[in-house]
């Protein structure tokens, strides 16, 4: 798939666009792999760990509300991956403007200057945050994923496809609360802030998003939302995995926080196909005849349908908790 392709990666030093990177370099051979960002030191780290003397990697500096230099770094490119976003939820609160302007004036520029320059595949990254949106952040990754989904209808008779993949929290990522705990646990702590007893949280590791993301750029034919089956966890049982002896210290739910995080939505539900390992969620309008008639060999959930961290078939007990925290996959 990625043999002797151009690969480019908005956002791509941060913790999916390095962990993507080395899958590519070990798994293919792409003729360039392009890491587009706007921080200089992250690429120079990035750069010690991938120098471009010895891997078809190269960096480029930019932003992605900058629409000019998007035409400039496309030029060439054969599949397009969006990682970039302002991601954590009290940031994006307090600095609305700026969210909106990278996670939604950012993503339409991306899809024009994508189209434009006629790449062949464009997979966004999203968050069940996405789904029934109670934070402003969760609100800009949804109208992400509209932009994304709407810009099949742009493409005319290129060959441009766009699609999305959502999914939950990644395990070891920044501002994840299992760091936290970590480097609680190791300063001494025996109490864990815990915001409510009742709270549950999807995971999924960084190698398993980018498989996705993997799956989603061989197989998408445009307007998918790709969703994978994954496991839940309670943050107390988070708790008492990290620190059997310690307690957990309750400390409220945080403004724009939820009990429960959703992937899927029971409206979207409706037009949800179940493919064994994955959900797909097929777009509600149809951009071109027939597109999608690769789908109607798997079943289609029944109405009613959703899929919650609360009501999940699949959990994590305190032994592959265990296991999962020994192997964070810290950036």
């Amino acid at each position: 798939m990625f043999n002797d392709k151009v690969i480019l990666i908005t956002g791509g030093t941060g913790s999916f666009g390095k962990k993507f990177t080395g899958y590519v370099l070990k798994n293919y051979k792409p003729r360039k792999l392009i890491i587009f960002s706007r921080d200089e030191f992250k690429q120079f780290e990035m750069s010690r760990i991938f120098p471009d003397s010895e891997y078809p990697v190269r960096y480029f500096l930019g932003d992605i509300r900058d629409k000019e230099r998007l035409y400039r770094a496309f030029d060439g490119v054969d599949y397009l991956i969006h990682a970039a976003a302002i991601k954590q939820v009290p940031a994006a609160e307090y600095n609305p403007f700026e969210a909106v302007k990278t996670n939604i004036l950012g993503a339409q520029n991306i899809v024009e200057a994508a189209i434009d320059m006629n790449i062949k595949r464009v997979i966004a990254l999203s968050t069940d945050k996405a789904v029934s949106p109670i934070n402003l952040y969760g609100a800009t990754k949804l109208a992400m994923e509209k932009l994304f989904i709407a810009g099949n209808a742009y493409v005319g008779a290129r060959e441009t496809s766009f699609s999305v993949v959502r999914y939950g929290n990644v395990i070891g990522s920044r501002g994840s609360v299992i760091p936290l705990f970590k480097q609680l646990v190791d300063g001494g702590k025996k109490k864990l802030p815990v915001t409510d007893e009742r709270m549950t949280r999807f995971w999924i590791t960084l190698s398993q998003g980018v498989d996705l993301v993997c799956r989603a750029a061989r197989d998408s034919v445009g307007g998918e939302v790709f969703v994978p089956k994954i496991p839940s966890t309670k943050i107390t049982d988070i708790v008492k995995a990290m620190c059997p002896d310690g307690e957990c210290e309750f400390i409220g739910i945080r403004p724009g926080e939820k009990l429960h995080e959703s992937l899927i939505s029971e409206d979207e539900g409706r037009n949800t196909v179940d493919m064994g390992d994955i959900y797909v969620i097929l777009p509600q309008f149809s951009f071109q005849d027939n597109k999608h008639y690769g789908y109607s060999k798997y079943p289609r959930m029944s109405d009613g349908f959703f899929y919650r961290s609360d009501k999940n078939e699949q959990w994590l007990d305190t032994d592959e908790i265990t296991a999962m925290v020994r192997g964070l996959e810290l950036d």
